[in-house]
């Protein structure tokens, strides 16, 4: 080392970023000890110690560049650094450096395995710059190539939305549900398929009495809501890379259907940007335009009068985003509550015939019981003889009397056999106690919707709405419903019943009570569908 070099003062510059290219690479106290040691032994000045965690791929490094205008300035002539790719990563900085060196503003370059002067060939330099360039573009691009690749398996490429974790496994990492928030996820978005809730009120009803917290611990807010609402990974398919019309169909496990995805997006307004809503009405959401298909908003209008009065009007209407010439007029709420109320008065039934309607649904089904109790029990004998054939080739293969071939398709056969009869016998007693459930709810509705409907909040009206029927359509101010099965069975029945009824009001009258159910009992045509 010559006089002159030793009157060089020098800046130590350690840098290591969490990035993939760094993982490698010692730690920014281990670089300064052994550069430390190395300007000891050598007896070069440092005036300054600097360090960030930052990566060099790209320029507009804070301290890099300030360590630049000291060297500019005067304050130091020299840099003791790891090696090159400390320094720079990207041709900018690269040539920064290089350009300094070839000016002899830095007179020298000390790293752990060499020493640069302005006097040395700058060819050496820039191919170990270009190296390190080079080397963050072919990560950039095998990282890119992997993702895709990921992408194209099903795999999401990148941290798993709300609902779901990110697991590691055999190199690679995968999406599952988490299993502290899928159920919760799932009631979710069963709230916004009613219909009967906006975003804000599923986040309000998830945090206050669920209990449920997003991975870091806070509140679900207003906004996650609205976005989690519209992410196409919960029916199982996502876009990638993003904005590229690319679609991949995801291997994990579906939290929602598509369609109930579609309909999600309908109840929202706009799919992927939902509107946020300054005034809640009942059916908005649900019905779509008999003469363009575009969905059906709602509208509120106060009109004052000269006398002082106001009066609020809520007006359904064609959002005519589909046809902007679309010709259908608006109709007010009251009128569309009213055909409503007509549809429900069909299906209306009277309390004494929902009792006796269940109750007779229960004796046939007591009736039945002893052939359920019949079938689950031969269906158990199958069973215990499928395990019986079970013990019986294992025995059979430990006697050498099957091959493996033989010995593996008996035990296949024999597997799927062992499954179907146990999903029978699970299966058998429940159905009908299902079936019953189920007719219970729907007479129970039929029973009690109208009144609900003429009474209920907006919330209730809109339930009832939705659980009527589906494919709600406005044209020419008439609302049409595809009406669910169940209820089209159930107005036949009610005008049956309000036949019998009319027929015996003047006994009604007279008595004050009657108990129609030899009269429902008689009808010809009651339940025996």
């Amino acid at each position: 080392m010559n006089l002159k070099e030793n009157k060089i003062k020098y800046i130590l510059y350690a840098r290591k970023s969490s990035e993939s290219e760094d993982r490698q690479v010692a730690s920014i106290q281990s670089q300064i000890d052994v550069l430390q040691e190395i300007a000891k032994q050598e007896s070069l000045e440092i005036i300054d110690i600097l360090s960030e965690s930052k990566s060099a791929k790209a320029p507009e490094r804070p301290i890099f560049n300030r360590m630049l205008q000291r060297i500019n300035r005067g304050e130091a002539q020299g840099i003791i650094c790891w090696k090159l790719d400390r320094l720079a990563r990207n041709p900018v900085d690269g040539g920064n450096i290089s350009w300094m060196l070839q000016r002899g503003i830095i007179k020298h370059i000390k790293t752990f395995e060499r020493s640069y002067y302005p006097t040395d060939n700058v060819l050496m330099m820039s191919v170990e710059f270009g190296m390190a360039n080079q080397f963050i573009l072919d990560l950039s691009l095998n990282t890119k190539r992997g993702l895709k690749a990921k992408a194209e398996k099903g795999i999401f490429p990148a941290p798993a939305p709300t609902g779901y974790i990110n697991i590691s496994g055999r190199g690679n990492k995968t999406i599952v549900p988490d299993p502290e928030r899928f159920d919760l996820m799932r009631k979710m978005f069963e709230l916004m398929l009613t219909g009967s809730y906006a975003p804000p009120q599923i986040a309000k009803i998830a945090n206050e009495e669920w209990g449920f917290r997003m991975p870091n611990g806070k509140k679900m807010s207003k906004s996650t809501a609205y976005n989690i609402f519209t992410k196409s990974f919960y029916y199982g398919e996502f876009e990638y890379p993003k904005g590229s019309g690319v679609w991949c169909k995801g291997i994990h496990k579906k939290l929602i259907t598509a369609e109930e995805y579609d309909k999600i997006q309908i109840i929202l307004g706009k799919k992927g940007k939902p509107r946020p809503r300054t005034h809640i009405f009942a059916f908005t959401g649900l019905m779509r335009c008999g003469e363009c298909g575009a969905t059906i908003t709602a509208e509120e209008k106060i009109k004052k009068q000269k006398n002082g009065n106001i009066h609020q009007y809520i007006y359904y209407h064609c959002t005519k985003k589909l046809n902007p010439n679309c010709t259908q007029k608006c109709v007010r709420k009251e009128e569309l509550e009213k055909q409503v109320l007509l549809m429900l008065d069909k299906i209306e039934i009277p309390q004494s015939f929902h009792k006796w309607a269940l109750d007779e649904l229960k004796k046939d089904s007591a009736k039945d019981g002893e052939n359920i109790k019949k079938i689950t029990e031969n269906k158990q004998k199958e069973y215990n003889n499928c395990l019986k054939k079970f013990d019986a080739i294992i025995e059979m293969r430990a006697n050498s009397e099957l091959n493996q071939e033989e010995f593996m398709a008996k035990k296949e056969s024999l597997a799927k056999e062992k499954a179907r009869l146990l999903e029978i016998i699970n299966d058998t007693d429940k159905r009908a106690d299902e079936w019953i459930g189920k007719a219970e709810k729907v007479f129970s509705f039929a029973r009690d919707a109208k009144t609900n409907f003429e009474n209920g909040t907006l919330q209730q009206k809109r339930e009832i709405l939705s659980a009527l029927g589906s494919n709600l359509l406005l044209k020419d101010k008439i609302l049409t419903i595809s009406i669910q099965k169940p209820f089209v069975l159930i107005e036949k029945m009610a005008d049956e019943v309000k036949a019998i009824h009319n027929r015996l009001e003047p006994v009604i009258i007279y008595q004050n009570e009657f108990n129609f159910e030899p009269e429902y009992a008689q009808s010809s045509t009651m339940l025996r569908d």
